[in-house]
């Protein structure tokens, strides 16, 4: 027997699976149904103990292909009914003996619905998975010592030592990424349109960036507070204007920032595959693939917009358009930003799984700077 900890005290037992020892970090929960691989490897997912909503995880195994990036960046798993199919189709290894020689703990017979409803209720909070032997005092001491994600720096433990370059072959445009935890689905989207896909760490500067002489600058997702990450605001800032300049989901929130609007905190984050997103310019309702906990405040300090109507931001680099808005919780999804060339996304259109219905916009970004 093993179980989960949260920070407030609440207990959820079941048996143990994956690596073993224990393990702490932020206790979020995703509602895909498939993509366990990917999720766990995501670097979005950095510091954070997942709990998977849908019941069977690992029905199809494991394999080198899932990969979202070279490690597993999720600290822990919990599940309602963990298999470790190795035998299945295209795998090449069971989930479970992955996840034990990774180094991740695991649980499986949790009631993750029970999980999910509170975290719903309460938000997310820091918690950690424990072996049924250590008494629940001294494991509250191991999560009281993990540190609370609002306010974390997580892109420096993520981003690249050195520059890397996708698409060498390719003649198509350079995109100039600062990589504050780039998913491998969004280079190999851009990659296979034609692009180069040039990834530099988040500390690089203005200057080093410009020099590199690409057609665009692009940000990804990654883990962390943005709020925590001024000195990757600061660069953007000198470069927006110069370049058309786009962000998907961090990246999102971040080129929001540096524009001079503000980011806050979600009680429990987007994390999952089934996430409906309309297009304001279209009318179009995706169903998008998201995992973030922090958002964009709206005009006038709104974190919920009541309308569909494209408002507008007077930003430090002219006006700002909504150009998307989550159906669930009213959230700012996208903005389109009208005085200088380009735009975001929050949610990802690469899914890396889930729904394809937002891979246009990896050729609409292309157009754009076709035509800049």
């Amino acid at each position: 027997m093993s179980y989960l900890l949260l920070e407030d005290g609440t207990r959820f037992d079941g048996d143990p699976a994956g690596a073993s020892g224990h393990v702490t970090g932020e206790v979020v929960f995703t509602t895909g149904m498939s993509g366990y691989q990917e999720s766990v490897t995501d670097p979005s997912f950095r510091r954070q103990i997942i709990v998977f909503t849908y019941p069977h995880i690992g029905n199809y195994g494991v394999r080198r292909s899932a990969m979202e990036s070279d490690a597993v960046h999720a600290r822990g798993v919990v599940m309602r009914s963990a298999v470790n199919h190795a035998d299945a189709p295209g795998a090449e290894g069971g989930w479970l003996d992955w996840l034990a020689g990774e180094g991740v703990p695991a649980l499986t017979g949790v009631d993750t619905r029970a999980v999910v409803r509170y975290l719903r209720d309460k938000g997310s909070m820091r918690g950690g998975i424990f072996p049924a032997s250590m008494p629940e005092a001294e494991a509250m001491e191991h999560v009281r010592a993990e540190a609370p994600m609002a306010g974390l720096d997580l892109a420096r433990e993520v981003t690249p030592a050195e520059p890397i370059l996708h698409g060498a072959g390719n003649d198509g445009p350079l995109i100039v990424a600062i990589d504050t935890g780039i998913k491998g689905s969004i280079v190999r989207n851009l990659v296979a349109r034609g692009a180069r896909v040039e990834l530099h760490p988040c500390t690089a500067s203005a200057a080093e960036l410009a020099a590199r002489g690409g057609d665009a600058y692009f940000l990804a997702n990654g883990p962390g507070d943005p709020a925590a990450l001024g000195y990757v605001v600061e660069t953007l800032r000198e470069l927006i204007g110069t370049k058309p300049t786009f962000g998907i989901c961090l990246g999102h929130q971040l080129l929001s920032r540096a524009v001079g609007l503000e980011t806050f905190k979600l009680p429990f984050g987007h994390r999952g595959a089934n996430h409906p997103v309309k297009d304001l310019e279209t009318g179009t309702v995706e169903i998008t693939s998201q995992n973030h906990g922090f958002a964009v405040v709206g005009p006038g300090g709104q974190h919920r917009l009541e309308t569909d109507e494209p408002v507008r931001w007077e930003t430090d680099f002219g006006a700002a358009q909504l150009s998307h808005i989550n159906l669930y919780d009213r959230t700012v999804e996208g903005l389109t930003l009208l005085d200088v060339p380009g735009g975001t996304v929050q949610y990802h259109p690469e899914a890396g799984p889930g729904p394809n219905d937002s891979l246009y916009l990896f050729d609409r970004f292309l157009e754009q700077i076709a035509h800049a």
